[in-house]
């Protein structure tokens, strides 16, 4: 059992770090104190992305189910503690007795937190949990009696994946949904001239180094989980703004020439020369016409979309066709 669950960890390791540029993938942050170290990297002031999604959730709530005209379930990718997602259940529960709320995440912790504060804080909100990287792992939505499914994928994660990934992922959830049912995606908006390179790279590299800590959490991982024998002391955190790819880079760089070897699941050795890089995310910034062409060719029509008043983030709501 131990060796199956340090499978895929094993093997996005030996595949990631074997490739040129070397890479690891973002689903590997979230650990338990990675999910807490991003927790903590949404309250920084640097970090408008959080704060933004729910000024605009706090706005429009109502308007969104208004929008819908029926009873829904609320299915959530990558939930964390879905403590915005709270805003919306509670908007809910004023247009429907009861509502069920599916919160999906690879961390039991997270969900533990996020069923508890739910259900002591919002009436008639019952929480069925469900342990799984939507990435990696099937997934299973719940569809009530005469009930359509409204899917939440907010806090722009869906800009953690390359275009093509993106769209595997909304193919990937369409076919959970029929016709009619709906879609809200949270998306960070690219620059323009009320958004500055500055104010993005600064959301990713804050002050506090909280978000460096978060990056070099994932060397921690490997070695707990794989016996790797990586010095976290030899790597540092840097962000980067690719005008080409219109997205934010993350980077662990090295600080020297150096050897790391993995010993578990399927043992390597790998070399490092100085200033070599693994790239940890990329965080796509998108312009309206961009999520647009994102969604209607996984099956997605955009009907509304929501942003605030300096254009830093956007809010759509989208039908299953």
């Amino acid at each position: 059992m131990i060796a199956e669950a340090l499978s895929p960890i094993a093997a996005a390791a030996r595949i990631g770090l074997t490739s040129n540029p070397k890479t690891l993938p973002p689903w590997l942050f979230y650990d338990e104190q990675g999910s807490h170290l991003f927790e903590q990297i949404t309250a920084l002031p640097e970090y408008y992305l959080t704060r933004t999604e729910r000024a605009l959730f706090e706005t429009h709530a109502d308007e969104i189910f208004v929008h819908l005209a029926s009873e829904v379930t609320i299915a959530e990718l990558g939930a964390g503690t879905a403590t915005k997602t709270g805003i919306l259940l509670e908007a809910a529960t004023r247009f429907q007795p009861t509502v069920l709320y599916q919160p999906i995440d690879v961390s039991p912790t997270a969900l533990d937190e996020a069923a508890v504060n739910i259900e002591a804080h919002i009436p008639n909100v019952t929480v069925h949990s469900q342990i799984a990287n939507y990435i990696t792992e099937p997934i299973l939505i719940e569809r009530p009696a005469d009930t359509r499914i409204l899917a939440l994928y907010i806090g722009s994660s869906i800009g953690n994946f390359a275009p093509d990934e993106a769209r595997a992922i909304l193919h990937n959830l369409r076919a959970h949904l029929q016709p009619g049912d709906t879609l809200l995606l949270g998306t960070d908006l690219a620059p323009s001239p009320n958004k500055s390179i500055a104010t993005l790279l600064a959301a990713y590299d804050d002050a506090q180094g909280v978000t460096a800590a978060f990056n070099l959490n994932i060397l921690t991982r490997l070695n707990r989980e794989l016996g790797a024998n990586f010095d976290l002391s030899r790597f540092h955190h840097q962000a980067r703004w690719n005008p080409t790819e219109s997205r934010i880079e993350m980077h662990l760089v090295s600080t020297r020439e150096q050897t790391v070897t993995i010993p578990n699941g399927d043992p390597f050795t790998l070399h490092f020369a100085p200033n070599e890089t693994i790239h940890t995310e990329n965080s796509y910034k998108f312009t309206p016409e961009a999520i647009a062409t994102l969604l209607t060719p996984t099956g997605f029509i955009p009907t509304q979309t929501f942003e605030d008043p300096n254009h830093l983030f956007a809010v759509t709501l989208a039908t299953a066709t």
